[in-house]
């Protein structure tokens, strides 16, 4: 069986890796189209996973969007009349959701965030199949296009997923130079507080205007002890960062082993959501700034006390952690692949 895999941003490749691997091992075939967009590509390459590439972002504009989705449409549903694949898997696609409409191709849409807009509804009520986490009320999906008779719901986070197995590659501190700021795999030896930040992802639909991301930054360049890997959505958020010419302040051009890094990281900050829930299944001190409107799983962890709350960047603690780099068991995707063959029946 033909399965079809659309990655339209940088979380995507890591979240789907482990259905890609699992459908493979099962005998199937897989091919996997992108959008040029942050990270997706690089990720997609680091993960070793061949692609087609599609498109790219259009920015926050609502006209932009709507023109950038017709065409890339128009185009993967060309694409997708050759190759005829049985079924269309994706992290929120509404690119796949369209051409499987138009094609009759049967999708599987993936989602663990209930309130993204028009976007989401049209994905959700298109797919045969609606994966997400069982924290997010049955009310809220069913209010954005997902049916109780098309869910399958799973038990704690998408990242227990692809993270299943993971070991840290100390590797990545190499990498990023970490060793001039006497940064090391033995994080005992040294006397830095080690952060992660993401920044605001905005230009989704979703995004809000976010004056803590600012705040942070400047923070971040008062703290003497402090060492920040700032993993950029955009060239522009990179490029701010590099004019500062401050080098605590490290902005990676290309993509890196983001999962590595936090597990020998001593705090993540972060203003989206993926990489907070990282840190979260790591075991990593976590603090959210995203400006959104905050969904189910991050409601429950934070009523969990396992994702931090701010609102002011003065009053975040930096602390070295006691414990070395974290390791994660992970969970079984097996049910979830499960789900993507029953829905090509």
């Amino acid at each position: 069986m033909l399965i079809w895999v659309d990655c339209t941003a940088a979380a995507h490749p890591l979240v789907l890796s482990p259905l890609i691997e699992g459908l493979v091992e099962r005998g199937h075939q897989v091919r996997v189209t992108a959008r040029a967009y942050g990270q997706t590509e690089g990720i997609l390459e680091r993960l070793a996973i061949p692609y087609s590439l599609f498109g790219a972002h259009a920015g926050a504009g609502g006209v932009g969007k709507a023109v950038a989705l017709a065409s890339r449409s128009a185009s993967l549903a060309r694409w997708a009349g050759r190759v005829r694949p049985a079924v269309g898997l994706a992290h929120g696609s509404v690119d796949l959701a369209v051409v499987g409409a138009i094609r009759r191709i049967p999708t599987v849409q993936m989602q663990d965030y209930e309130f993204a807009g028009s976007q989401r509804k049209i994905a959700w009520r298109l797919a045969r199949t609606v994966i997400v986490p069982d924290s997010i009320p049955l009310d809220r999906l069913a209010a954005a296009g997902a049916v109780e008779s098309k869910l399958l719901r799973y038990p704690g986070l998408k990242e227990d997923y692809y993270l299943a197995g993971f070991e840290p590659d100390r590797a990545v501190l190499a990498d990023l130079g970490l060793g001039a700021h006497r940064i090391g795999p033995d994080r005992s030896a040294d006397d830095r507080v080690l952060i992660v930040v993401r920044p605001p992802p905005e230009s989704s639909a979703y995004h809000a205007d976010n004056p803590l991301y600012g705040g942070l930054i400047e923070r971040l360049a008062a703290e003497p002890r402090a060492v920040a890997v700032v993993i950029a959505r955009t060239d522009r958020q990179r490029s701010e960062i590099v004019e500062r010419a401050d080098p605590r302040l490290i902005a990676p051009a290309e993509a890196i082993d983001a999962q590595s890094l936090i597990a020998y990281a001593d705090l993540v900050i972060s203003a989206g959501g993926t990489m907070n829930r990282e840190a979260v299944a790591l075991g990593i001190p976590v603090y959210t700034i995203f400006s959104g409107r905050m969904g189910a799983v991050d409601e429950q962890l934070i009523a969990d006390g396992k994702l931090l709350t701010v609102t002011d960047p003065g009053a975040i603690r930096f602390e070295k952690r006691p414990s070395g780099p974290a390791a994660h068991p992970g969970r079984d995707a097996a049910s979830l692949i499960d789900a993507v063959l029953a829905a090509a029946r």
